[in-house]
């Protein structure tokens, strides 16, 4: 089998918002690979820039012209070799010059295309004979934040995670039914309810945070009597969305509330207390590693999980480790740009016993690799919505690889 690189392309296409984004394809002697790079609402200033200053058009214009002619030639199982092509031709340390994406969508496309000239499934080649564990999926049922309008909560994320699934059909199909449970109860309770939903299809009602929450959790409680096992429930506070650093204070608008630091910690303890949260990510703003260090001092049986706080970056995780911020880590690919980075990312994280979640993006496209990724380097949990076809072609896809493993299928050893 051949992994020799033959040809490379690059195109415009839409994201699940209709925004434009890069995909590329590579063809190697026995083979092919394609990827397409999402886009979020919400980002971490330290993340990857997503695009060049000229948008999709010059990323696109830059892999015909500096990346391509590079990597013809090369073998698309070289994959640390690709990674650290692409950050030379870049020279940047946040690849402004080509962009995240740019990187993200020609990292991910030789990883296919290798996978595919060898004739396996990409998480196989990822993982090995070993990756066989399915990922408990966190889905997004309710929402506001930056990925809903109106008088939506203040909260961006509120989440499902049915921890107690046998299998990963089983669990797919809790988030549904809980997805469905959550309209159902909003339709009784929010008289201006209209069954609008937000960036990732979840549903966007007129509530307050708590009244919100206490929707989500009776959803869980309902749908876990009635599948037979555990559904609980977790946030996404996306805290920097909130964050006044003049005011130093967390803006919650529509409520009508300003908290400082320390009435942002009491505030986010209270509602684990009170609603047996699960999982909480970025409960304080990006930079406040000493927030995220004395919740999770504080708390046991809950995930502190970092998003903008990290950015996938193995620098800022290694900050992290030191100063005990969190024990979870969200892993965005386009967010470091390459799959060797992100690797190393999730083994540093899995040496220090922090939860690698993979995840998706507020803007997806139908790429399913994000399903592959959490398999083949084995994150136990993917946050991937519930449903929605950009989100569902990552659901179906793990539900394919559950099938093509057969008996040596399991669920992920979540420890928490």
């Amino acid at each position: 089998m051949s992994t020799v690189i033959e040809d490379v392309k690059a195109r415009k296409i839409f994201n699940s918002r209709g925004e434009a984004t890069i995909e590329v394809e590579i063809t190697t002697a026995d083979g092919f690979g394609v990827a397409s790079a999402p886009s979020g609402a919400s980002k971490g200033k330290a993340e990857a820039i997503a695009y060049p200053p000229g948008g999709v058009d010059e990323a696109i214009r830059k892999v015909e012209e500096l990346i391509a002619p590079e990597l013809i030639g090369m073998n698309a199982d070289d994959q640390e070799e690709i990674d650290n092509l692409l950050r030379e031709v870049d020279g940047t340390k946040n690849f402004a010059n080509i962009g995240g994406n740019t990187a993200y969508a020609v990292s991910l496309a030789a990883a296919d295309a290798a996978a595919n000239s060898y004739n396996m499934p990409l998480f196989q080649y990822l993982g090995g004979y070993f990756a066989c564990q399915l990922p408990y999926p966190l889905g997004n049922v309710l929402g506001g934040g930056r990925h809903a309008l109106g008088k939506a909560p203040d909260i961006q994320e509120f989440l499902v995670l049915p921890v107690g699934a046998p299998n990963f059909m089983a669990a797919a199909e809790a988030n549904v039914r809980v997805h469905r449970k959550v309209r159902d109860i909003l339709a009784k309770v929010d008289p201006y309810f209209t069954g609008g939903k937000g960036d990732e299809g979840a549903w966007a009602p007129t509530l307050t945070n708590e009244k919100a929450l206490e929707v989500v959790v009776r959803a869980c409680e309902e749908v876990s009597s009635e599948v037979g096992f555990e559904c609980r429930v977790g946030l996404d506070v996306a805290s920097s969305s909130l964050w006044d650093p003049e005011k130093q204070r967390y803006i919650y608008v529509n409520e009508g509330v300003e908290r400082d630091s320390g009435e942002q910690l009491e505030y986010i303890l209270s509602l684990i207390s009170k609603y047996r949260l699960i999982y909480v990510e970025d409960p304080f703003h990006e930079e406040d590693f000493e927030s995220f260090r004395e919740l999770t001092s504080k708390v046991r049986g809950c995930l502190i999980c970092g998003d903008d706080l990290f950015v996938t970056s193995e620098e800022r995780l290694k900050v992290g480790i030191e100063k005990g911020a969190g024990n979870a880590i969200i892993i965005k690919v386009n967010q470091v740009g390459t799959l060797t980075d992100t690797w190393r990312t999730i083994r540093l994280a899995k040496e220090n016993n922090y939860v690698p979640i993979v995840s998706h993006r507020s803007g997806e496209t139908t790429s399913f690799h994000i399903a592959h990724i959490a398999v083949g380097l084995g994150c136990p949990i993917i946050k991937t919505g519930v449903v929605g076809g950009e989100r569902i072609a990552k659901i179906n896809e793990l539900i394919y690889i559950e099938e093509i493993l057969g008996e040596k299928a399991k669920m992920a050893r979540l420890k928490i």
